[in-house]
């Protein structure tokens, strides 16, 4: 028995160390690719861009664009136009499928906050739409459609290697983030669901739920302009900008901004090497998941 355990190879032979390189790199190989990833920032760019640009052709015909106390004025008598029904079938129907891919797609550091974010938004889309809210609904909904178009091309760039067009694109995101959902947010939209539509029409149970929902938004605002910020000064500091990546955080974060978690496609130099462990399961020696390619650690 003794005999036994003493063959059996130990760490310093480096059979362990092989081994955890073997499981790292079958999972990687499981993460989807730069191309996949930069084809899933397309389609939601594409539906951001056309989502935003409805909502801004509809809401600049409406009156509460320009006044938001018509928001309050006889309600909840206000009629439901096809245009109104159109959007918020759209919004519904892309934040539910965001939703429920997150359960699908590869586990994201954000995956909590990501998830706590669809589902407030959710429930203030379906929430808004029952009670007859739409006309705010629609405000919030355009309002937080301008920044994703931004994000979402940002990150194309930056699968695309276009470093400069990235950090360009990535300052005008958070410059328009912060300003609009710490800014136009909480003094146009959070002043006339508090205030307002408590002048004009008065509190109701509904409308409790409704503002502790929005309320939750601005909360969640704040954090993600946090790590915007922080993300920022990092980089600044230490000097970095021509090379800063900033759709990744450092790895000391285990935070990202929103719909930003995606982790570098390649390992430092220092961090590369080859493997030739194998199962001797075919001609090559291998499993047909290692083949002597470089492989990354993830901390």
């Amino acid at each position: 028995m003794r005999r036994g355990w003493k063959a059996f190879p130990s760490s310093s032979t480096g059979m362990c160390r092989t081994i955890q390189r073997w499981y790292r790199q079958r999972r990687n190989q499981e993460k989807p690719s730069t191309l996949a990833r930069f084809c899933e920032s397309m389609w939601r760019f594409t539906f951001y861009l056309y989502i935003f640009t409805y909502g801004v052709r509809f809401l600049k015909k409406t009156s509460w664009l320009w006044n938001t106390k018509e928001c309050w004025y006889n309600y909840p008598y206000q009629p439901l136009t096809a245009d109104i029904h159109y959007y918020y079938i759209l919004e519904l129907s892309f934040y539910l499928s965001l939703l429920f891919s997150q359960f699908t797609d590869i586990r994201r550091k954000d995956f909590l906050i990501m998830f706590v974010h669809h589902l407030a938004t959710i429930s203030l889309i379906i929430f808004s739409y029952v009670n007859n809210m739409a006309r705010v609904g629609t405000l919030v909904m355009c309002l937080h459609d301008a920044a994703d178009v931004l994000i979402e091309a940002a990150k194309m760039a930056n699968y695309a290697k276009c470093q400069i067009l990235c950090n360009l694109l990535f300052a005008m995101f958070a410059i328009l983030f912060i300003s609009s959902r710490l800014g136009v947010y909480p003094i146009w939209i959070l002043n006339t669901t508090l205030f307002e539509s408590w002048d004009i029409v008065g509190p109701y149970p509904s409308w409790w739920v409704f503002n502790l929902l929005l309320v939750l938004l601005q909360l969640l605002h704040c954090f993600w302009s946090y790590l915007i910020v922080k993300t920022a000064c990092r980089a600044i500091s230490k000097g970095r900008v021509g090379k800063w990546n900033p759709l990744h955080v450092s790895k000391d974060d285990h935070s990202d901004i929103e719909s930003s978690s995606d982790e570098d496609d390649s390992p430092p130099p220092h961090q590369k090497h080859h493997s030739s462990a194998a199962n001797g399961t075919n001609k090559n020696g291998t499993n047909g998941y290692l083949t002597g390619a470089p492989f990354s650690y993830e901390h």
